[in-house]
């Protein structure tokens, strides 16, 4: 998996009202981005970050700049827009680089599950056609070396691991998905210090036989383009 994403770059002023951003453009004018990101962002958005945006074609848009990463004075690379976190996933998932799914017959995205009402990520089926549920979450958190998710309290993800579970009790499989979007996240841990009610829930679709994995895209800048090179295995530790 080597895609390259060609970008611009800024320096962030501010994240504020969640989906938007002020930036300085490389002319030192000042202009307003959207942000496709519902979490917290912490260690991602410090006024001062180099960040690295797309612009729309559609006309239509109000906003036609969107926030793609974030450049930390170290070098680290963090992809902000958590919708990229599936488009990678079904990338290596079809190209095999997901060790656990190799083989699939089918694969559907965005399907309506669950008795909460849910929509799963992937679903996925097998040469026996057995199903498996795929819910993929996006690792941007690093606090002391250490990789975290969730960085604000999700009552979403907590549903979601209720359905993990429930799939799990009526015969099917189930897997919860960590995509790593840091290049310095090393491992992944729940984030029980924010929300500590997800923790428990982890721990108990783990038991409830869950299958928790995480996977990582290294990212790299060269010639004003974002490069993400081949999908490999994190440790997740609960």
């Amino acid at each position: 998996m080597t895609t390259s994403l060609s970008l611009q770059q800024a320096t962030l002023i501010q994240r504020y009202k969640r989906f938007l951003a002020d930036v300085t453009l490389a002319d030192n004018t000042t202009t307003t981005i959207h942000v496709a990101n519902t979490g917290a962002m912490t260690g991602c958005a410090e006024k001062g970050d180099r960040i690295w945006y797309s612009t729309s074609s559609n006309k239509q848009r109000k906003y036609p700049f969107s926030w793609e990463f974030t450049e930390k004075a170290n070098g680290d690379l963090i992809c902000v827009n958590t919708h990229k976190a599936n488009d990678f996933v079904d990338e290596a998932l079809k190209t095999g680089q997901i060790q656990e799914f190799s083989e699939f017959e089918a694969i559907e995205r965005e399907v309506k599950y669950g008795e909460e009402k849910s929509k799963i990520d992937f679903l996925i089926t097998n040469k026996r056609g057995q199903k498996t549920y795929i819910e993929v979450k996006s690792v941007t958190l690093l606090e002391d070396d250490q990789g975290y998710f969730p960085d604000a309290k999700t009552t979403r993800g907590q549903k979601h691991l209720r359905e993990l579970i429930a799939m799990v009790e009526a015969g099917h499989q189930a897997c919860l998905l960590f995509f790593v979007m840091h290049n310095g996240i090393k491992n992944v841990k729940p984030a029980c210090h924010i929300d500590p009610i997800y923790g428990q829930l982890i721990k108990q679709a783990s038991q409830a036989g869950v299958q928790i994995i995480a996977y990582k895209a290294h990212f790299a800048e060269s010639n004003a383009a974002i490069s993400i090179e081949q999908v490999a295995p994190v440790t997740v530790l609960i």
